[in-house]
């Protein structure tokens, strides 16, 4: 049997298949009239809920962008209080990794000394981000407002330069670490290159120019054997990826500060450390494993030398930073122009009494009072270098940097704190 559709289609146009046509046609023009209108009540009904939602999701994203979301009404007075200056000759500084090691320190002395301050931060995984949202805490008690965001993200940078004319930047967002690099090479290149070309970018665009100092590494001096390192050492024979993208971090800024009159500083660090530090530095590890009774490894170097490092804490290498910005001087160019040759100086940032690593496990375990379980093995082929060296005579007669914590008072203001933050009690480490 045929259904109703196919008994009422014609076969041919103007060919019907019975004489009842007509009154059925009749009753199919009724139940289209009746179709018709519940279709156009249904086409109503989707446009008034369309329209619902589309005012709901205007009215939310209204209420988005008076809140403290990116590029909000109210996150540009967050910014825009936060890089007040309440000193005289005081300066509004962006902060990159702010979050960071020696970025959180150095934000809060700033802070602390009447200056501006605004931080950026992407609060990677690279180690635990916990301990980046706590230093975010401390910034927040010093009222430093923290960004969250990446230093390769041009339309934020170019919104932050439109906010604050900011004085000067202190660029410390990087991927650190040697060994790390053998893992995740391309984190490197878009944090340490891509990252720094953005920021140089969006620094040539301002207007004005900022100075700019930003964090190098002694791990630039790779193989060099010569000690101490002095800046005018060579620098052309990296022993890892992290080195090389530093090395070539300086040869960019040099080229920034050629073409487009950029005032830069580059800094050298050896080996930072103290409380609120990386866990993925030696000494933090070290302690950690330490106290929960686990064997560290301890890397020696050919022949059977102890490797060595020139630590340097973290209150002597913030001294060293804000006084590269105090000593600074003005970028030349304007609108992407160079108007006459700018400030371009590298400094070494370092303590200058290198210790060797198993002497900082023993002060560990004096600071502990906890024996180390040791394994003693030759350093791998991972980028470590046996040494780090700082001469630090240019900082001293440029910047009066003069560091003053040696590594015994700094290991025990660093256990003091990682005890207190991690909830471990002394009499309880004791064994």
């Amino acid at each position: 049997m045929r259904g109703l559709e196919e008994e009422f289609i014609p076969s041919t146009p103007g060919k019907f298949k019975d004489k009842t046509y007509y009154s059925g046609n009749r009753q199919l023009h009724r139940c289209f009239a009746s179709t018709s209108t519940m279709f156009l009540w249904a086409l109503f009904l989707l446009a008034l809920t369309a329209s619902y939602l589309s005012f709901q999701s205007f009215m939310d994203s209204g209420t988005r962008y008076l809140s403290s979301t990116w590029g909000s009404l109210h996150w540009e007075k967050q910014v825009r209080d936060s890089a007040q200056i309440h000193r005289v000759n005081g300066m509004s500084v962006l902060v990159t990794g702010a979050a960071g090691f020696v970025g959180s320190h150095v934000s809060i002395a700033l802070k602390k000394r009447g200056d501006g301050v605004v931080g950026i931060d992407n609060f990677n995984n690279y180690y635990d981000p916990s301990l980046k949202k706590a230093r975010k805490n401390l910034l927040n008690l010093q009222n430093v407002f923290l960004i969250e965001g990446d230093i390769n993200d041009v339309h934020m940078l170019a919104k932050l330069f439109d906010i604050v004319a900011f004085t000067h930047v202190m660029h410390l967002a990087a991927q650190a670490g040697v060994r790390y690099a053998m893992e995740n090479p391309k984190s490197y290149v878009h944090s340490n290159i891509a990252g720094l070309v953005t920021l140089l970018e969006a620094c040539k665009n301002a207007n004005p120019q900022p100075a700019i100092v930003w964090a190098s590494s002694s791990s630039v001096y790779g193989l060099n054997e010569k000690v101490p390192f002095s800046e005018s050492d060579r620098t052309d024979q990296p022993a890892s990826l992290y080195a090389a993208t530093k090395k070539a971090g300086e040869e960019i800024t040099h080229t920034y500060n050629h073409i487009y009159g950029l005032s830069i500083t580059g800094l050298r660090f050896f080996t930072v450390y103290g409380p609120w530090g990386r866990p993925d530095m030696a000494y933090f590890s070290f302690t950690r494993n330490i106290l929960q009774g686990k064997p560290i490894t301890v890397y020696r170097g050919k022949n059977r030398v102890d490797l060595a490092r020139d630590f340097t804490y973290i209150d002597d290498i913030v001294k060293g930073c804000v006084g590269s910005l105090d000593t600074a001087g003005k970028s030349t160019g304007s609108g992407g122009k160079k108007r006459g040759p700018a400030m371009f100086r590298i400094f070494n940032l370092g303590n200058t009494s290198p210790v060797t690593v198993p002497m900082m496990v023993a002060m560990l375990e004096k600071h502990l009072k906890v024996k180390a379980k040791k394994h003693v093995l030759d350093m791998p082929g991972n980028g470590d270098v046996p040494f780090t060296h700082a001469n630090i005579s240019l900082a001293q007669k440029e910047l009066g940097y003069k560091p003053t914590t040696n590594l015994q008072t700094g290991l025990g203001k660093f256990v003091r704190w990682y005890l207190s933050y991690y909830g471990y009690r002394q009499e309880k480490s004791v064994k």
